[in-house]
């Protein structure tokens, strides 16, 4: 299921490219014609989600690959890189732009040259945008795919991007020239909160934040039969995608060795079958009534 799932994704991202090429060569194009820095600004926006998908298909066929000795949990991350170096063209994005916009302030340029056409290519790469980001989301959600579901956040914000220009453009042919400058800081700001909202949803996967609470993993397998206790338990991953559990059950200690392994078996398929992990891993410790208190409790030291 996962190499149809990698699949998948890198058909999807070849697709995306296709538009975004489209889109850049039309924004570049008009955006040369007038001589607008807002418009120039967005068809860098949209040169970095073509970057973008381009690293995106690099990560994805990384990703791809099967654990080996070296991987033992698999490639997954890469396609998190991947969503991260989203994050590094943005931040290039956003300084080239201020940069740009602050020296048009400070000189005197010579306004855009607006004209229907302008508004007219540009209003039609916002509808392809808006498909684009609708489709990618919804096979993100679909695949649970990071690296999509992060380009569509990018791909939605160069919509508003796109948007953003279209209002700018048009005070600036009410004769606000300075607009035009103005409008490039603010495509630089939307830039910058794309980023840090797939920096936000990206960063746990790298840290190994635990997939689920520790405490409902004990109540979900405390039941199955012939399990004494749960301890040591410890998640890390995505349950939509891929998420590893190890935990320590502790069975009779009069029970043989293969007897407290089928109690280990159990333990695993519920967490595989119904809970949703890729894998996890069950140790089997010896469990002893006198080694308890009437309570149930650990008895005191000493």
């Amino acid at each position: 299921m996962i190499p149809d799932r990698h699949a998948a994704v890198r058909r999807i991202l070849w697709a995306v490219l296709l538009a975004n090429l489209a889109v850049i060569a039309a924004k570049l194009w008009i955006g040369l014609r007038s001589g607008s820095l807002a418009v120039l600004g967005d068809a860098a926006h949209s040169g970095v989600d073509a970057l973008n998908n381009v690293v995106g298909l690099a990560a994805v066929k990384a990703a791809s690959a099967p654990p080996d000795d070296e991987h033992p949990y698999g490639h997954a991350k890469f396609e998190v890189l991947g969503a991260l170096a989203v994050v590094a063209f943005l931040s290039i994005t956003c300084f080239e732009l201020v940069s740009a916009a602050i020296g048009r302030l400070l000189g005197d340029p010579a306004p855009p040259r607006l004209e229907p056409l302008t508004f007219a290519v540009l209003l039609g790469t916002m509808a392809v945008n808006v498909a684009v980001a609708w489709t990618e989301n919804r096979a993100g959600k679909r695949l649970n795919s990071v690296l999509l579901k992060a380009d569509a956040r990018h791909t939605g914000a160069d919509v508003l991007v796109t948007a953003s220009v279209l209002g700018g453009l048009f005070i600036v042919s009410r004769g606000w020239t300075a607009a035009d400058a103005w409008l490039g800081i603010v495509v630089a700001l939307l830039i910058a909160h794309s980023g840090w909202e797939i920096l936000r949803q990206a960063i746990p996967s790298l840290v190994d934040r635990a997939a689920i609470d520790a405490a409902r993993i004990h109540r979900f397998v405390s039941d199955v039969t012939g399990v004494r206790d749960v301890t040591e338990v410890r998640s890390r991953g995505d349950l939509e995608g891929a998420a590893f559990v190890e935990l320590t059950i502790e069975v009779d200690g009069d029970r043989t060795v293969e007897a407290g392994h089928l109690v280990a078996d159990s333990v695993e398929r519920r967490l595989v079958e119904d809970a949703g992990f890729s894998a996890a891993v069950v140790h089997v410790e010896p469990w002893h009534a006198d080694d308890r208190e009437p309570d149930g409790g650990e008895p005191p030291p000493g």
